[in-house]
């Protein structure tokens, strides 16, 4: 009886690409974009920074150590809130965090070996410079009202500088540093609010006594301008008053030359004024000015004007024949 082997080919296959698996998972290792790696022979390292399939030996031969290349953010371990003395012996709770990504991944492995010892070294130095930088301001340059007295921006700047001093024999670069945290121990709390209230009071006392100075100047000025204004008027009241007296007093002087035509006139103005529109009026026509409406008082006062004109045009040549 033969055997027919062709059909263990498949079984043969799938154990060949097991076993092919099997060694590149041995002999190989993937690093991602984001990570770096060392790979120690023997206990000696060597830097592996490109990403992608790379060849090495299995343990006990060669160990390969992963590190994340990223930017990362720490704020501390324990005691990150701790407090610290200022310059003038005031103490204060204060917590702040560092961004920070390994800059030398050989000297960050030799001397540190993994990230929890590197943030442990980490929460150390940053605890030091805490205490350095806030130990070289006062009280009032650190929690004040006034923005102006504030230096956290100079103090930040001391734990950074410090930081990337001693930060940088670890092989690791500081990125940046900042404060996240100030609180006051209940031993000075009070004080300081009440030191608080007091120069939020003196300062809204002064902005008040500038506003009310504002306040009298713009017075005094609507005043004055408001004086000149009604003087002004008053003067033109009193030229356009004296300019109609004026003209008042030529038509008057006209007048006078004829009254009965001025009395005319003024009847006439007053009858106008009464009946503007249709108007019914029951009246004694004995009352000025309605005696006009009697019959033939139009008729007698043309008269009178007419005799008037002819008077005065005859005077003249009666002072000529003298």
């Amino acid at each position: 009886m033969k055997t027919n082997i062709f059909k263990h080919w498949p079984t043969m296959w799938l154990g060949f690409i097991v076993a092919a698996i099997l060694l590149v998972a041995v002999f190989s290792f993937q690093l991602p974009e984001t990570q770096c790696a060392v790979v120690t022979t023997f206990g000696r390292p060597r830097v592996v920074g490109a990403p992608g399939l790379h060849f090495r030996w299995p343990y006990p031969f060669q160990r390969v150590y992963t590190f994340d290349r990223r930017v990362r953010c720490f704020s501390g371990g324990e005691g990150k809130l701790e407090e610290t003395m200022t310059k003038d012996g005031h103490n204060i709770l204060v917590g702040i965090y560092v961004t920070y990504r390994i800059s030398d991944v050989k000297v960050f492995f030799t001397s540190l070996e993994n990230m929890t010892k590197a943030e442990s070294q980490l929460n150390s130095l940053m605890r030091g410079a805490k205490n350095a930088a806030f130990g070289k301001y006062d009280f009032n340059q650190i929690v004040n009202t006034d923005s102006k007295k504030m230096k956290l921006g100079e103090i930040q700047n001391d734990i950074l500088e410090k930081l990337r001093r001693d930060a940088a024999s670890y092989g690791l670069e500081i990125i940046s540093v900042g404060i996240n945290t100030i609180n006051v121990p209940k031993t000075i709390s009070e004080k300081v609010f009440d030191r608080m209230i007091a120069e939020r009071k003196k300062e809204s006392d002064r902005i008040i006594a500038e506003g009310d100075k504002k306040a009298e100047t713009i017075k005094i000025k609507a005043d004055r301008e408001r004086a000149q204004i009604l003087a002004k008027a008053e003067a033109q009241a009193l030229k356009t008053r004296a300019e109609a007296d004026a003209k008042a007093a030529e038509y008057y002087k006209v007048f006078g030359e004829d009254p009965e035509l001025a009395e005319f006139l003024r009847k006439l103005d007053a009858l106008r004024k009464v009946m503007k529109g249709r108007t019914t009026l029951v009246v004694d026509t004995a009352t000025p000015p309605f005696d006009l409406l009697k019959p033939k008082a139009l008729k007698k006062a043309t008269g009178r004007s007419e005799k008037a004109k002819a008077a005065k045009q005859s005077a003249p040549a009666t002072v000529n024949a003298n």
